[in-house]
Order: C-alpha cells, then sequence, then structure tokens
C-alpha cells in the first residue's frame, strides 16, 4: 500500500498567509457569522429567470402530503393514478388513494422479500459484501415504480378514506428500526441452523417472523378494508357511490389502467451503461416473485427528454426520479443549478459532470416527484412545473419549478407509457436486462 502523505508545517502556513491576505474571504467570513451559507451565495436573478408561469400547464387535484416518511415513490405514484381516475370520473377537488394501504403491503412483501434474500445466502458469510448491503440497508420506506405496479396488481387500491394516514405511516422512523432489528436477527439466527434441521427450521422461523411483523404493521398503520365505498363529488357537485368494492375492483374494474403499459426510462451516462440497453437491478424489489421486476431502459438525454415531453403534450403528467437535495430552496419553490454560485463565493473547483456525479457517489436519485407542466420556447423547454408530496405550505402551494439546465443534471429516471417510445426504443425494450449490482446509484430511490 502507498504511503499516506500528511500536511506539512510550511504548506499550512502557506496556506494561512493566502487567506489572510484574501479581502473576499474576509466579508464572506463575517457574513458566514450571522447568515446561512446558501443565502449568501445565492443568484438574485435565478428566480426572475424561472417565473411561474407555463406553456403546458396541466391542472391537477390538490398536492399531498407524506409527511416525515420516504414513501415519495408511492405519493408520486399515487397521484398518477389518482388523476387518470379523476379525469375518468370527473371528479371534483379532493380524491387521494390510499399511501397507507399500499405502504402496509409494500412493507409486507419487502420483509418477505428481505427473509428470502437471506435465506438464498444462507450459506454466504455475514461479512460477504452483498450480504453486507442487504444488511445494512435491511428495509426502508423507499421503492421504485415497477415496485408499485408489483402491489396494485397484487393488493389492488383503495380510497384514502378507506384507510386513512396514522401517525406512524407518516412517521416511520422508529417502526422501521424495530423491524429492520427483528430482521437482522433472522440472519443471525439463520447462521445458527444446523444443517440436518435446515428444511423445517428455516420455513418455522421465517413464518414467525412475519407473523410478529405483520402484527407491528397492522398495529401500526391499521388492518387493510377488504371492501369499502368509493365515493366522490363530480365537478358538477353531483355525489356519486359506488358500495361494497373490494380494492381488486377498485384497479382492474374502476380505474381500469394496464400497469404494463409503462415503461421506466433512465439517462444513465456512465461508461458502465449503455444506451439503448435496458437494466435491473440485483436484490431490488418487494413482491417476490413477480414479474414484474425493477426495469430501466437507458436513453440518451434528449431521446429521454422528448418521451416526457411527449406525454405532457397529450395532457398527461409524468413520474420521475431525482436528485432533490441539490441547488435547490423549498420555501422559493425552485430547483435550478445556477441558484448557488459557490464557486465564485468561495473560490473553488465544483463542477462535476452528471456520469462524474453518479461514479463518485456525489449524486443519485433519493426523490420522485410527477412533472405537471413545461414551459417551451421554439418547442425547447426552458422550465418544468412539479408536482411535490410535502403539502401546500411551501413553494407555490406544494407546486415547484426547476430549470431545464437542472432537469438535464439531476433528472435521473421517468415513467412513460409506451405508446409513445419509437420503434428503435421498442425494439430495445426486448432487450435482456443487464443486472446492476444492489449499489448502484439506479437503486438508490428504493434505500
Amino acid at each position: 500500500m502507498a504511503k499516506l502523505h500528511a500536511i506539512s508545517k510550511k504548506f499550512l502556513e502557506e496556506l494561512n498567509k493566502e487567506y489572510l491576505k484574501d479581502e473576499k474571504a474576509r466579508v464572506v467570513r463575517n457574513a458566514l457569522t450571522e447568515n446561512d451559507l446558501t443565502l449568501i451565495s445565492r443568484r438574485l436573478e435565478a428566480k426572475a429567470e424561472n417565473p411561474n408561469f407555463f406553456s403546458i400547464d396541466i391542472e391537477t387535484l390538490p398536492v399531498n402530503n407524506q409527511m416525515s416518511s420516504g414513501r415519495c415513490w408511492l405519493f408520486s405514484s399515487m397521484t398518477i393514478l389518482r388523476e387518470i381516475l379523476a379525469k375518468k370520473y370527473n371528479i371534483k377537488e379532493q380524491f387521494e388513494f390510499s399511501q397507507n394501504y399500499i405502504a402496509f403491503y409494500d412493507k409486507l412483501e419487502k420483509i418477505n422479500y428481505f427473509l428470502e434474500c437471506m435465506i438464498k445466502e444462507a450459506d454466504t458469510p455475514l461479512n460477504d459484501e452483498t450480504v453486507r448491503y442487504l444488511l445494512q440497508t435491511a428495509i426502508g420506506d423507499g421503492g421504485q415504480w415497477d415496485m408499485m405496479v408489483s402491489l396494485v396488481k397484487k393488493y389492488g387500491l383503495c380510497p384514502k378514506t378507506a384507510m386513512p394516514e396514522t401517525y406512524q405511516s407518516s412517521h416511520t422512523r422508529a417502526m422501521n428500526g424495530i423491524i429492520n432489528r427483528r430482521l437482522r436477527k433472522f440472519a443471525t439466527d439463520l447462521k445458527k441452523v444446523p444443517e440436518k434441521e435446515k428444511d423445517t427450521q428455516i420455513k418455522e422461523m421465517k413464518d414467525q417472523c412475519l407473523k410478529e411483523c405483520y402484527g407491528l404493521l397492522c398495529d401500526c398503520f391499521g388492518v387493510p378494508p377488504k371492501t369499502f365505498t368509493f365515493e366522490y363529488y363530480d365537478k358538477k357537485d353531483k355525489y356519486h357511490a359506488y358500495y361494497d368494492v373490494t380494492p381488486q375492483e377498485m384497479y382492474e374494474k374502476y380505474l381500469g389502467v394496464d400497469l404494463d403499459d409503462y415503461v421506466g426510462i433512465i439517462n444513465g451516462p456512465t461508461d458502465d451503461k449503455k444506451y439503448y440497453q435496458t437494466y435491473t437491478v440485483k436484490y431490488l424489489g418487494n413482491v417476490a416473485g413477480t414479474e414484474n421486476e425493477v426495469f430501466y431502459l437507458n436513453l440518451p438525454l434528449d431521446d429521454f427528454k422528448n418521451l416526457i415531453l411527449k406525454q405532457l403534450k397529450e395532457k398527461e403528467i409524468v413520474w420521475f426520479g431525482c436528485d432533490c437535495g441539490k441547488d435547490g430552496d423549498r420555501q422559493l419553490g425552485l430547483w435550478d443549478d445556477d441558484l448557488m454560485d459557490y464557486e465564485k463565493t468561495f473560490d473553488m473547483d465544483l463542477g462535476m459532470s452528471k456520469a462524474d456525479m453518479l461514479d463518485a457517489r456525489e449524486s443519485a436519485m433519493n426523490h420522485a416527484m410527477v412533472f405537471t407542466g413545461v414551459n417551451l420556447v421554439k418547442n425547447k423547454p426552458t422550465r418544468w412545473k412539479i408536482e411535490n408530496s410535502w403539502g401546500d405550505k411551501s413553494a407555490n402551494k406544494g407546486y415547484y419549478i426547476c430549470s431545464d439546465s437542472w432537469f438535464d443534471q439531476y433528472v435521473f429516471e421517468a415513467v412513460v407509457h409506451k405508446k409513445y417510445l419509437s420503434q428503435k426504443q421498442l425494439k430495445a425494450l426486448e432487450k435482456k436486462p443487464i443486472v446492476l449490482d444492489p449499489w448502484d446509484p439506479f437503486g438508490s430511490l428504493a434505500d
């Protein structure tokens, strides 16, 4: 191993002398004693460059709120589905599918998925790279569009009125911690089972773990309904009600959408991912044995963006995954890679390409939202309208704006209807997916 070199006293003295001679650094240092770092670096012009006007602006129902949970992928997915339902039935003002209902079964299925992965890796040491990653992440709130599809196809949907939020469904940290401790106990207990008793004992251990976790989920989220009343007001203020509806009927009959007609597309410009190639991620899923494994088609940025634009032009909103932690202001409601001028403020070289940020883990998907509009100038996008799931008290009543350059840098995934794909793109969908490592950045939204 190469020797590591320390900072010399001489070099440190040189750094100190040079810094103290910098008059701008003194002004910045003084400003930082009483102000937020992001505020003193903000460009005044950024807001004016991204006004809240859009040439394509799709009207949607009021925004929802995921509260203190990481269920953005479920909330944004349910937003897509409720807008389809609202358009079909001309629903007025407020309707939500129960995110709690879907989250209940997501947790239960993730628990089973984890147990199955541990059983599959029963003969693998706990310090193996893959097993260590599985143990470290265990189960969380995150997920992907295809994971939602698996849940809805198996368990259906219900209105939020039939299974409303609870404190625990909106504040999941403590419950997740208890579940993950139980799952890690299972993983360590698994190693202690004598070889001759594995066939019977492992199944008993798994069933007991599922039983305990199911009880905890019911305690925290409530018991999922088997039937409910689907009721709403239409835009003429007429009341409608359908009684004794099952969750499966809600999906198949009332929503009536084939979710297999939608496909996940990504823009992954790193050297390890070819364009017009499909990908999946090892051990990324929730419903074991499903045909809807996580599946992406990697496309060049122009193709990726144009498919999203095609869907928006047809007045259909678009689910997408991004890095929401970069270059944004929550109260201002703006994401813009030119919002903060850190490089000039601190005299630092911070420029990185999208590919380099992915490779270096400087950026990855950590949030899912919905595009509901875009501003086009000469048919080219300049800014995008976003419906978030952080409630209506921030930004523009819960709607945000991102600049087109921020899109290019930090939007990584979207879901579009297959009807918008070209023949070349449809042909690429037929390729056998390359399996990415569990820790690949394109699995990070499910962490």
